[in-house]
């Protein structure tokens, strides 16, 4: 029996008896964690291994938004606290050499936390180039405003993550960085011309396109599709992303039930399955929903399950890391920017 292709939530610290009958039933792909799952590390080692139990498959893919700044599920007092994206843009203004050094530093070190727990995929890295007057969604989750160093500083986050055995997901495919909304709550629709477009937005993702998994943006960009956002666009996930961008990897939605889409949350699947997303997400851990998403997800065939099984392949075993030495080389990096 084959994987459907979503993947899910679940509702708390623990599985309860509904939540593992759907997963034995319904066979997700994988599995996303919240702070509303995380307790502390032997609690959270021991959800991922009742996940990946319960759907039958050792290594079933768990992925967390664990970026540092404001988007960080694991904190302290369990987990350090880590930079968000633009420290590392800061400190390339004064050295490029070391403002891609302290990415590549700050996500090995966070690699080195999921795999402790057994979380293999971060939600990680952001290509989103923000321009003034967008919503603070993104704001200094961002590693810049220019594309070049935006997709340098990526591609840095990116080797740090596989270096400790962590897969990587690009986000927001094609750009998020210029709405004017929180998609969480509601549309953005960006009406910027094509051409500014593949200049800028588009343009941080290119050299990024050979990354295993990719999120969508639940963005609008009108010059291109006037009433569809990227996630169930069928034009811009076809003529964008696969096509100009060139990415070839494995593309999930961002979250089903956030607020930017339109209709019922089945409405919302099929809209994203037809689109050409191989992967659906579904996040807020609410059981009837979860339902509504199985029953409309497709089980994994094609180039979709082609691409799946590549991205798990693409994993890396750890390389050694002294963190402590890693940690102080890395404050040491950030402090630089204070002084400067």
């Amino acid at each position: 029996m084959t994987n459907r292709a979503f993947i899910t939530g679940i509702s708390g610290l623990i599985l309860n008896d509904a939540e593992r009958e759907f997963i034995r039933a319904e066979r997700p792909w994988g599995f996303i964690l919240f702070k509303r799952n995380i307790e502390s590390p032997a609690q959270v080692a021991a959800l991922v291994g009742e996940l990946r139990s319960a759907v039958g498959v050792a290594d079933a893919p768990v992925l967390i938004d664990q970026e540092g700044g404001r988007v960080q599920r694991l904190g302290p007092p369990h987990w350090p606290a880590y930079p968000p994206g633009a420290s590392f843009g800061a400190l390339y203004d004064i050295d490029p050499k070391l403002g891609l050094a302290a990415a590549r530093l700050s996500s090995r070190l966070i690699a080195a936390d999921l795999t402790d727990l057994g979380i293999t995929v971060d939600c990680l890295p952001l290509a989103d180039v923000p321009v003034a007057g967008a919503d603070a969604v993104i704001g200094n989750r961002a590693y810049g405003t220019e594309p070049g160093k935006v997709a340098a500083i990526a591609r840095a986050v990116t080797d740090g993550l596989e270096q400790g055995g962590v897969l990587p997901v690009l986000k927001h495919i094609p750009g998020h960085g210029r709405a004017t909304a929180d998609s969480h709550f509601r549309l953005p629709t960006v009406d910027t011309a094509r051409a500014e477009l593949e200049r800028t937005d588009f343009a941080a993702f290119q050299p990024l396109a050979d990354l295993p998994m990719a999120m969508t943006a639940h963005v609008v960009f009108s010059a291109l599709d006037p009433v569809h956002p990227a996630t169930t666009s069928a034009t811009i996930i076809k003529q964008v992303i696969r096509g100009l961008i060139g990415f070839q990897g494995l593309l999930m939605s961002d979250d089903v039930s956030m607020n930017a889409l339109a209709g019922s949350i089945a409405e919302r699947t099929r809209a994203i399955v037809t689109a050409g997303c191989d992967m659906v997400l579904h996040c807020n851990g609410n059981i009837d929903e979860m339902r509504e998403v199985a029953r409309e997800t497709p089980e994994l065939t094609g180039k979709a399950l082609e691409r799946a099984k590549a991205t798990l392949a693409a994993r890396k075993p750890p390389e050694p890391l002294d963190r402590q030495a890693a940690r102080a080389e890395l404050d040491a990096l950030l402090d630089r920017v204070g002084t400067a």
